[in-house]
């Protein structure tokens, strides 16, 4: 585990999230080097320790930890605080008191009752910078209703432009394959908690910050939005197809399968040649980007024969030769055996003393060259640091503590 300072070194993050959006948030400020306290249920803690299986072991031989928070929760100090009483939000009153960004994801106004949300921390603490993340944001005829993200991608307009088109077998609307919505929403909450925080230090003032995982998901879909902006017409599901460039698709090979990713003109007549179908590449249909658009089935009905003459590793060796973007379908272990990722150091190891194996997350693909990101605590386990917290932080001795703790409150 590396022990550099980040840039973020110095800034503490109260963090009153859980489940991925906001703990992804939170693990990338914690990543560069901000101090995040990540605040769990007495007893329960983050929903996502029981997202499980696969389970870590304990030490003892006992089940640990879903790897599902193994993911988002690196770098982090866990204190449990029952908010829920008074004692308990009147400690994290004070923890945000002298935090600099405080990350939360629950229901539109539901921590109002406590004290906690941004008018009331806002009141003690006027630099902070106070993130809300939610399913459909803080107004508007929704902002009560729960957002998850599955419901979301549904919602978003993700599904249904996800998925093989109708006809096809196996055609239906298809969720991503990870929560991909709350990861943008993490990434993009984690912007404006920097950006916010810039602020902060030019003016001596903090603000509020909304995010909604609804507004990400429309945002997400980037060209896809903007095509049906220009042409009226909603986009559909086209499989492994792209709407605007072709061939940019998966091709049977003699063993398997290769992504040809053709991105100009010039590409396309590499690849024509690398295939020894040299004649394709000047073919009136298919000379331009456009043309072989709106020819696209015709254009893949020619190509596809071609690559089944040899097999994946054949062609990926020549279309790359060739300067052609193209690239197997790994399994995620394969992702994991690739030689670039062992060369960039995709998976952290780090160790955690009440566990049997070494926990294993991927690394931040971030990478800077003075103030490197650095990995100085595994996800910790629930609770492992309320007393340390609380007592570095807020001056309560551990007699305090063990009262508190005997109340119920942490």
């Amino acid at each position: 585990m590396t022990q550099t300072q980040g840039p973020l070194s110095g800034v503490t993050v109260l963090d009153l999230s859980r489940v991925l959006a906001g703990p992804w948030a939170t693990q990338v400020l914690a990543d560069l080097g901000a101090e995040v306290i990540k605040v769990e249920r007495p007893g329960a803690g983050d929903d996502t320790r029981q997202w499980g299986p696969p389970f870590t072991t304990q030490a003892n031989g006992a089940r640990g930890d879903a790897a599902y928070y193994l993911a988002a929760n690196r770098n982090k100090r866990s204190i449990t605080v029952d908010m829920a009483k008074p004692e308990g939000a009147d400690l994290l009153r004070r923890l945000a008191a002298r935090a600099d960004v405080v990350v939360e994801n629950f229901k539109t106004g539901g921590l109002t009752k406590y004290g906690l949300d941004y008018a009331g921390l806002s009141a003690v603490n006027p630099k902070l910078v106070y993130a809300s993340i939610t399913g459909f944001g803080q107004d508007g005829p929704l902002k009560d209703k729960a957002g998850y993200d599955y419901m979301i991608q549904a919602m978003g307009g993700l599904m249904s432009i996800t998925g093989q088109p109708d006809g096809s077998p196996g055609a239906e609307p298809m969720k991503v394959g990870v929560a991909v919505v709350d990861l943008f929403t993490g990434l993009y909450a984690s912007n404006a908690v920097l950006a916010a925080l810039l602020h902060a230090r030019a003016t001596g003032q903090g603000q509020h910050i909304d995010v909604a995982l609804f507004d990400v998901q429309a945002a997400m879909l980037a060209n896809q939005a903007t095509n049906f902006f220009v042409s009226g017409k909603a986009p559909g599901r086209m499989g492994n197809a792209h709407p605007n460039l072709a061939p940019y698709q998966p091709f049977a090979t003699a063993d398997g399968a290769v992504v040809i990713a053709v991105g100009n003109d010039g590409q396309f007549r590499n690849l024509c040649r690398a295939i020894g179908a040299a004649d394709l590449g000047e073919d009136s249909r298919f000379v331009t980007n456009a043309l072989r658009v709106e020819n696209r089935v015709e254009l893949i009905t020619a190509l596809a024969p071609f690559l089944t003459l040899q097999g994946t590793d054949a062609w990926i060796g020549a279309l790359e030769a060739a300067g052609v973007p193209c690239g197997p379908i790994n399994t995620v272990d394969r992702v994991f055996a690739e030689p670039q990722a062992g060369h960039r150091g995709l998976v952290v190891d780090q160790a955690r003393a009440d566990l049997a194996e070494t926990v294993q997350t991927v690394a931040s693909p971030i990478r800077l060259s003075q103030t490197p990101v650095s990995y100085r605590h595994a996800p910790p386990a629930l609770g492992a640091d309320t007393e340390t917290v609380l007592g570095e932080a807020l001056g309560l001795s551990a007699d305090e503590i063990a009262t508190l703790r005997q109340a119920g409150v942490v």
